[in-house]
């Protein structure tokens, strides 16, 4: 197993927590939190490869993500209030999700033969779609229009990624460069309440 792999089930791992403690509060069964916590866990990534024309999709050609949702989705039946009292590691988990989310989106979209733009656009649903969906399901505003930085960061991380990729600068320096962009830019964000201007 790499890295990069171990990286993505854990991503999954978290995402599928994040989803299923979303309804923890609104009197939603079993089956609604573990579906809540599917549908984010695997949203963005779904999106992007329907859109791509990719077939089969990620979790359907890979058994371990499956598995990797439903230990998240048991994990918050089974631990839920430990896991509520680690709301803030959960946010550390989550922005580093969406920055290796962001970065792993691109690069399967440059490897379909997209545009470079559209890449990058690619990166961001891989990243923060999965979220859009959870809060649409559980009657909140999307992450995605609301002030803080978010879908954002993943956009400026996805330009910088395809810019060093253009230079061919090794990939691996890439990675790390592209990810500690989106990951500094949302913590630093959050760290100042910092927003974008809105059209007020």
């Amino acid at each position: 197993m790499t890295l990069q792999y171990a990286l993505e089930l854990i991503g999954t791992f978290v995402f599928a927590i994040s989803g299923a403690l979303a309804v923890r509060e609104k009197e939603h069964d079993m089956f609604g939190a573990g579906f809540t916590g599917f549908i984010t866990a695997i949203g963005g990534g779904t999106l992007r490869d329907i859109l791509l024309d990719s077939y089969p999709l990620v979790w359907i050609g890979d058994i371990h993500f499956l598995y990797a949702i439903l230990t998240g989705i048991l994990a918050a039946f089974i631990f839920p209030n430990l896991l509520s009292r680690l709301r803030k590691t959960f946010f550390l988990f989550d922005t580093l999700g969406i920055g290796f989310f962001t970065v792993l989106g691109v690069e399967k979209a440059l490897s379909l033969g997209v545009r470079p733009e559209i890449a990058a656009i690619m990166g961001m649903f891989t990243a923060v779609m999965g979220g859009v969906i959870r809060d649409t399901l559980t009657n909140e505003i999307p992450i995605l229009f609301r002030k803080e930085i978010y879908a954002s960061a993943c956009l400026a991380g996805a330009v910088i990624y395809l810019v060093l990729d253009h230079l061919e600068t090794d990939r691996n320096y890439n990675l790390l460069i592209s990810m500690s962009v989106i990951i500094s830019i949302r913590l630093i964000a959050m760290k100042y309440k910092l927003s974008l201007p809105t059209l007020d």
